[in-house]
Order: structure tokens, then C-alpha cells, then sequence
């Protein structure tokens, strides 16, 4: 699970409220928010609570007028930085976020101060995460289908070229990247939309940015680039090859880096310390991407087709030069292979196909545990990041 550090502490775990402590608002017994132009927000259940003080939960929205009906949404409650600059910058990503208007991007409706807290109003998901339907496949011995795999990959290959491509009015590129594209920050919703959530830590050319520490790494190293955890300057190829990561886990049920024996870290290795608590040892992930090939890659995806073994291959080179040149490519390449090898697979094969694995695998949709890794971690700083187009 994800983690956020506290000033001056270790990295806090955070937890769903069910584990948390007593919430009192609940579906038949709801929690009054706010009003935002006219619309009646209220809490109806809180989902995930951070020792930081974030804070998300379930919430209907009641329209001014009676002829549309209440509907459901996230509100997350952020945490008040501690200085101005800070609080700034975080309203700046809020603002970024704003920009963001695609089908398999979770929407960002609304900013709000209520009790002297920054609430974001998001658009509700109604399903689970990639993270719970792994983690079901492996309960059932067996993963997702190739198909599945195949949509999935191709939806959140259109949703990522949609963000590495966007510009402000003048035409400027944003040059935003997710960095940190990971099985809890998709879900699937009960349709069978795809839905990349966790967009807000980018950097962009528009926003004046607070330095952060160069040693400093944001988001799951399990699924990081080997140019971020060395500090390089990062393209959208980043994201592809945390696509690509993603994209082993779920065609075979297995994360792809094993790091039970990685060899001893070498001298003189720059220190850098975690943001989140990983998936796995940022220490051992830089060890191993140090010397990862297409020979790692070949061991970890050697049972699938030869049509989706290539294009794992080209995602996954460690030169970012060698990958996929843009997220829009790598979306293509998953088209065709779905189009060829599974003809008319989609939206509601892909639903009909989450609901039998969170059957098969005995998990419960009202446990998920949405919102995990926070909605605007700090984004990244002009040394880590080149814009689209630079060498």
C-alpha cells in the first residue's frame, strides 16, 4: 500500500477508514459538506485516511434544482501545507489537473475551502482497481485474459498521449508525465471504462515550481523508469516504460522484478531516499535496473503470444531511446494486436470480465480501496524533466 512521509518522519501507511477508526456518516446517516454553485455536497463514507490528514471519501452531490438527480463523487480532503509557497505550488497542480478532459482520465470538477481545509471535488468511479483484479487473478491461479490486458493497455496508452500532448493556449507544450503509473492509480468501472487517476505530478513550463531535493524520488520505484531512479532528464518514454511494467503484471499475473537476489549494491552509489514506502526496495530496483536487458524482459514474459511479447520488448528497453517513441504508438501497436487477435472486444467484455474475476477470486467491490497514492503529490522539478521534443 501506498505511503506519504511527514515532515521530519519516517514514511506514514495509510489506511481505510474501516481499519482507521469510526466515521459517522454513512448512506442512511450522511454528513453535511458544503454548497458550491448552488450544489449540496455531502460525505456519505470515508474511504481512505492518511496520517498526513488527507482524507477521501464517498459523497453525493445534490443540483440546485430538483429535475436532476443526486449522483455520486470522490472529495478529497488535502492536507495544508506548511508554507505558503507550498500551498501555492499545490494550487497550482489542482489548476493543471483542471486541464486535464479525456474518457480514461478520472475528471477533476472542483476546488473548495471548507473549515480551513482544500477539498477537491473528482469524478466517481464506480469499480475496482487494477491493483484488486491482480490481486484477484492470482487468488483464482490464473490472470487476466490477453484481451483484457490488451484494452486496458490501450486505454491507458490513449489516456497517457493525451497528457504528454497537451498545451496551454498559447500552443506551449505542458509537458506533463504521470510518473507514476501503477496498477492502484486505474480503475475499472462498471462499464468497462478505464479510468488513469493520480494526475498532478508534472511539471510544467507555465508553473513556477519550489526546488526539491535531487535525491528525492515521488511515486512506486516498482514501477519506475531507469532513467528516473538515476536522476536523468525524463520524456513521456518514462511513462511508456511504467506502462509497459504494468502491462507484465497483468498478462501474467507476476510483477516482472524479482529482487530475493539482487547482488550488493556497487560503491559509490548516489543516496537517494523515497517519498511513498514502494512496492519493492528502491535500493534493489536500482541494482536491477542497472543491468536489466531484453534478456529480463524475454524471462519474464516468455509464456505470451509473439505479437505481445514484441511490443513488451520495445516498452521495456532500458535506453529510453530504443522504446516506443510516444505513448500514442504504443497505444496503435495494442489496437491492432486486439483488433486482430480478439475482434470486437470491449467496453462490456471488458466489465463482464472484472465482475467474473472479482467473483472467482472472492473479492468484494465495497472494500476497494480507492483513492491510493494521494490526487497531487508534488510534482517534478526542471532537472528531472525535459521537454517533448528535447534530447
Amino acid at each position: 500500500m501506498s505511503t506519504s512521509t511527514p515532515a521530519g518522519g519516517e514514511p506514514a501507511r495509510h489506511k481505510p477508514a474501516s481499519r482507521f477508526g469510526a466515521f459517522l456518516a454513512t448512506p442512511g446517516l450522511p454528513r453535511p459538506l458544503f454548497t458550491i454553485d448552488g450544489a449540496r455536497y455531502e460525505a456519505l463514507r470515508e474511504l481512505v485516511r492518511m496520517q498526513t490528514g488527507e482524507l477521501l471519501m464517498l459523497a453525493r452531490r445534490h443540483p440546485e434544482r430538483g429535475a436532476t438527480l443526486p449522483g455520486l463523487c470522490f472529495v478529497r480532503r488535502l492536507a495544508n501545507p506548511s508554507t505558503m509557497l507550498r500551498r501555492t505550488r499545490l494550487g497550482e497542480e489542482i489548476q493543471l489537473a483542471f486541464r486535464l478532459h479525456h474518457p480514461a482520465i478520472a475528471q477533476v470538477f472542483h476546488r473548495k475551502v471548507y473549515r480551513d481545509a482544500l477539498h477537491v471535488v473528482m469524478e466517481y468511479v464506480d469499480g475496482p482497481s487494477l491493483e484488486t483484479l491482480v490481486s484477484a487473478s492470482v487468488a483464482r491461479g490464473q490472470p487476466v485474459s490477453e484481451a483484457f490486458a490488451l484494452y486496458v493497455g490501450s486505454e491507458l496508452a490513449e489516456a497517457l498521449h493525451h497528457a504528454h500532448t497537451l498545451t496551454d493556449e498559447a500552443g506551449k507544450p505542458l509537458g506533463i508525465i504521470h510518473r507514476d503509473v501503477n496498477p492502484r492509480h486505474v480503475y475499472v468501472g462498471a462499464h468497462g471504462e478505464v479510468k488513469l487517476v493520480n494526475f498532478g505530478a508534472a511539471y510544467s513550463v507555465v508553473i513556477g515550481r519550489e526546488e526539491s531535493p535531487a535525491n528525492l524520488v515521488r511515486g512506486d520505484v516498482a514501477y519506475a523508469s531507469p532513467e528516473y531512479l538515476e536522476r536523468l532528464p525524463l520524456t513521456p518514454r518514462s511513462d511508456v516504460f511504467s506502462l509497459g511494467v504494468l502491462l507484465v503484471e497483468l498478462f501474467t499475473g507476476k510483477h516482472p522484478f524479482d529482487v530475493q537476489d539482487v547482488p550488493r549494491p556497487p560503491l559509490g552509489l548516489s543516496p537517494l531516499r523515497v517519498e511513498v514506502l514502494p512496492s519493492l526496495p528502491l535500493t534493489q530496483m536500482r541494482v536491477l535496473l542497472a543491468s536489466f536487458g531484453p534478456a529480463e524482459v524475454e524471462a519474464a514474459v516468455e509464456r505470451l503470444s509473439p505479437d505481445v511479447k514484441q511490443l513488451l520488448h520495445a516498452a521495456l528497453r532500458a535506453n529510453p531511446e530504443e522504446r516506443f517513441a510516444t505513448a500514442e504508438d504504443l497505444r496503435d501497436v495494442l489496437r491492432a494486436a486486439l483488433i486482430r487477435r480478439h475482434p470486437g472486444y470491449g467496453r462490456q467484455e471488458a466489465a463482464n470480465e472484472a465482475a467474473r474475476l472479482l467473483a472467482d477470486g472472492s473479492v468484494l467491490r465495497d472494500v476497494v480501496e480507492f483513492g491510493e497514492g494521494g490526487l497531487f503529490p508534488e510534482g517534478l522539478e526542471a532537472h528531472e524533466l525535459e521537454g517533448p521534443g528535447k534530447k
